[in-house]
């Protein structure tokens, strides 16, 4: 059996259903449904149980897994509880670390680009202690999760027991099917689909930095496919331990990623670019492009997908369907 943590949500549901594609129905999920209609991402799956988070460590009394894909979180950058953050985010991971290693269970956890804070540092992957203590991340979850890191990194100093497998994975920006519980914290193509399908104007910030256009703030946007399949090689590769950056290593504009949708439905763009708020403008991150040698070194050669080519499975497949989910 296998646990996915989170496994109702945006990635982990499409694992689980990566699982299932692989003739895994010894999937386990632990996640909190909610009233939002959040269980649709699972509909498609057969799942062995899903289980409370506030029962897991109980669940996981005496039970044998084949590994835990740890992805459960409060992944929101404007959440400001901090207790349930890091009860949530920090806590937590250390208990299924601790109950990994000492049953010998492989452990593969989410990390976030959002460690890396406002990207001065750079975006290596180096998952030493030296190099982790000089990041800054910008918000509360940025920090729950880097926590978590040099908590990890500070047991390979000292030399302590690990589980047999672990891998960290630093996402960047992941778009696709079964995010749409996320409100606000979905991806811009899927918040802004709707306006380009029906012909309304498109929003995006126009630039306050000098060089750079209107639009043409860059993020690394990864496609969930391309993250799962990194799981999954994970998973079939328990040699492989270590912090790895998980996106394309190529950083493309706000404006080619709503383009590309354009594209995919083969209407005319319409965007408006409008001001960005004030109270963002000091923070506001410009570029963030993920090193991803240190995954390819490890040996993974799946590749990424090319943004254009993303955008239209994910417009066509899902967004421009009356059954968007997975």
């Amino acid at each position: 059996m296998l646990l996915v943590t989170g496994g109702a949500g945006f990635i982990g549901s499409n694992v689980v259903a990566a699982l299932n594609d692989a003739s895994r129905a010894d999937v386990a999920v632990c996640d909190f449904l909610g009233t939002d209609g959040k269980w649709r991402n699972l509909a498609k799956r057969q799942l062995a149980d899903v289980v409370p988070p506030a029962e897991l460590m109980q669940w996981l009394s005496g039970r044998k897994l084949d590994a835990i894909i740890h992805l459960g979180a409060i992944s929101e950058t404007t959440a400001t509880d901090g207790d349930l953050v890091i009860e949530t985010n920090f806590r937590l991971s250390m208990r299924l670390l601790d109950w990994c290693t000492a049953s010998g269970t492989p452990f593969i956890y989410a990390s976030s680009a959002a460690t890396y804070g406002d990207g001065d540092q750079g975006f290596r992957d180096d998952a030493s202690l030296e190099a982790l203590r000089k990041l800054r991340p910008m918000n509360l979850y940025g920090w729950s999760k880097h926590l978590f890191d040099m908590a990890v990194a500070e047991r390979l100093v000292q030399g302590e027991k690990m589980p047999p497998q672990w891998a960290g994975l630093k996402f960047f920006n992941v778009f696709g099917p079964n995010e749409y519980h996320k409100g606000t914290m979905m991806s811009v193509l899927a918040r802004r689909f709707d306006d380009v399908k029906s012909g309304r104007v498109v929003q995006l910030f126009k630039s306050h930095r000098d060089g750079i256009a209107d639009g043409d703030q860059r993020r690394d946007f990864i496609h969930v496919d391309d993250v799962v399949r990194v799981i999954m090689w994970l998973l079939a590769t328990r040699s492989v331990n270590g912090i790895f950056n998980v996106g394309t290593g190529h950083a493309r504009s706000f404006r080619d990623l709503i383009l590309a949708a354009y594209s995919a439905l083969g209407t005319a763009p319409n965007i408006e670019y409008i001001d960005m708020p004030e109270q963002i403008r000091g923070s506001y991150q410009y570029f963030t492009e993920a090193e991803v040698d240190h995954l390819r070194r490890a040996g993974y050669n799946g590749g990424f997908t090319k943004l254009e080519d993303a955008v239209g499975s994910y417009v066509k497949g899902f967004l421009d369907q009356a059954d968007r989910y997975r």
